[in-house]
């Protein structure tokens, strides 16, 4: 465990490898999780691949809750961090409000960003009205009463079916965060829209989507991918919002190839 204090908060981050490997990639992770998500994909990826793993602002045992933020703020501890940790550049791979965040990076300081793997993401997530509904919920009942709806959008069918353990505990992870730090990313999300933005990206990009996703349909993802010169879209079958822990050899199979390409 490492921590670091990131835009006067404490960040909870674990840099894996060397800073200056030649495989380097920076993850961010999904509403409502930590970075532990990302870690049934170290299982299924090669050594030689360096990792940098962060908690957001207001999420995990990262701090910042306590106050408004938006997608300013989350981009721009990213950027810090990896500035922080001593990486030059860097594939950045993004889940759904990550990939937002990975986006901002590149409009901010193109410079750090060697590739995009843009998971379960697009550059406008949800409405207004969405996003709205799902505040008010949490300011009634708390992260619990929304804990359910969620897990239907996270995991598949066959996931809640045979796999009823993990889904206890990924619906635990959701309550346990906080739930000020949940609405400001909520907030932030729902502000958030960089349309204009994929069109300018000029690095190598993958896009991936679970063909089952709830929360980004591959629709969406597709979408954004089209708008982006270049990329590539992939789709992981029999999976949710979160391929890292519901397909992770998927994932690593896509994103191991999309390393080694040049």
């Amino acid at each position: 465990m490492a921590f670091a204090t990131i835009n006067g908060i404490t960040v909870h981050y674990e840099m894996l490898g060397e800073p200056d490997a030649k495989n380097l990639v920076v993850f961010s992770n999904s509403l409502g999780t930590d970075f532990r998500i990302w870690l049934p994909l170290f299982d299924e990826i090669s050594d030689d691949i360096s990792v940098l793993l962060y908690d957001s602002r207001g999420h995990g045992l990262t701090g910042g809750a306590d106050k408004p933020f938006g997608m300013a703020e989350l981009v721009d501890d990213l950027i810090a961090l990896v500035e922080h940790v001593g990486i030059k550049r860097a594939v950045f791979c993004g889940l759904s409000v990550g990939g937002l965040i990975c986006q901002g990076v590149w409009q901010k300081r193109p410079e750090l960003v060697k590739k995009l793997v843009l998971c379960d993401t697009a550059a406008r997530i949800g409405t207004p009205d969405v996003w709205n509904a799902r505040i008010d919920a949490i300011a009634k009942g708390g992260l619990e009463s929304i804990a359910d709806n969620v897990m239907q959008r996270w995991f598949t069918p066959d996931f809640h079916e045979e796999r009823a353990d993990d889904l206890g505990g990924y619906r635990t992870m959701l309550c346990r965060q906080s739930a000020a730090g949940y609405v400001s990313t909520c907030e932030a999300i729902r502000d958030a829209d960089f349309t204009d933005g994929l069109a300018t990206i000029s690095v190598p990009v993958l896009c991936v989507v679970g063909d089952q996703d709830g929360s980004t349909p591959p629709e969406l993802v597709e979408a954004a991918a089209r708008a982006i010169p270049g990329a590539r879209f992939e789709v992981i079958e029999g999976c949710g919002h979160i391929p890292c822990v519901e397909q992770p050899e998927a994932l690593a199979e896509l994103l191991q190839a999309f390393l080694k390409k040049a």
